[in-house]
């Protein structure tokens, strides 16, 4: 790994972390307008439909932070493993949750041209709804016992 990663790793974690709905038009300073962004929910082409979607998704998020585990990168691939930590009025009461997670992101010079996020939708969603989570709990508990 040399500086030169491990700044745009740094930066795009600090992106991250301050990111909110209002600082959205900071996109534009670590995307292609070209951009594909894939995570378990969405894939999302171009800079302008992920500024819309994240408008959407940060417009009553409390809080989010990632906080790294670790990391590989080149000058055109990075790789970074994270837990994130958030809180939003619609999952789990509002309370704090961790998800663990990676990212996977092409670069193209200092911008971001492919951003995927791999990570379990029942961790983030499914286990804090009610009726889901139980169930969820459930196959789990069944598979881990098969």
């Amino acid at each position: 790994m040399n500086k030169h990663t491990e700044t745009k790793l740094a930066g795009f974690l600090q992106f991250y972390n301050s990111l909110s709905h209002d600082g959205l038009n900071r996109l534009a300073d670590i995307y292609t307008d070209d951009v594909n962004f894939i995570d378990p929910v969405h894939q999302i082409h171009g800079r302008q439909n992920l500024t819309a979607y994240f408008s959407h998704a940060y417009q009553r998020l409390t809080y989010c932070n990632f906080e790294p585990v670790s990391q590989t990168d080149g000058d055109n691939l990075s790789f970074i493993s994270w837990i994130m930590t958030l809180s939003h009025p619609a999952i789990g009461k509002g309370k704090a949750i961790e998800v663990h997670g990676c990212t996977e992101l092409r670069w193209r010079e200092q911008h971001i041209y492919y951003h995927r996020d791999y990570y379990d939708l029942t961790e983030l969603v499914y286990r804090h709804l009610p009726v889901l989570g139980w169930a969820t709990k459930q196959v789990k508990q069944r598979m881990a016992k098969a």
